[in-house]
């Protein structure tokens, strides 16, 4: 009866965890959906891998890079930039938290209630498969 239990607890737990397995196919929907309306991806050489807007910076290879730091991109909030010299590198946990709540998430990280994104956009769901599909597309 106990190996019973065992397995379906097992069963469960695996379920979960798949539940919330990162799905790049999807992330790239979510892309297309939210984000191509400011954001392209543009490889450095030039290679259009998804044309959408240029409201917001080009997001090849925003995974891995500090915050506010895309060379190319001119209107960066001052918020964003300051937070990237204070260190904030797109990783995983920002990268999903900040795209639930732009300034709601840099206002925590700065530590200060004036800070702005200058992404007025919130996602709501999906934000594990967003970046599982922006890191997808990245450099190695």
């Amino acid at each position: 009866m106990s190996f019973k239990i065992a397995t379906a607890c097992a069963a469960v737990m695996l379920a979960g965890s798949m539940a919330q397995a990162q799905d790049a196919e999807a992330g790239e929907q979510i892309f297309k959906k939210s984000c191509r309306s400011c954001h392209s991806i543009v490889a450095p050489d030039g290679e259009m891998i998804f044309k959408g807007g240029r409201t917001g910076p080009n997001l090849y290879g925003v995974i891995g890079r500090a915050a506010g730091t895309d060379p190319v991109f001119p209107r960066y909030k001052a918020s964003l930039v300051e937070a990237g010299e204070k260190g904030l590198v797109w990783d995983e946990a920002s990268f999903e938290e900040y795209v639930v709540d732009p300034s709601g998430f840099l206002k925590e990280y700065l530590g200060d209630d004036g800070a702005r994104s200058g992404m007025s956009f919130k996602l709501r769901t999906g934000a594990m498969d967003l970046y599982a599909y922006l890191n997808s597309v990245s450099p190695e």
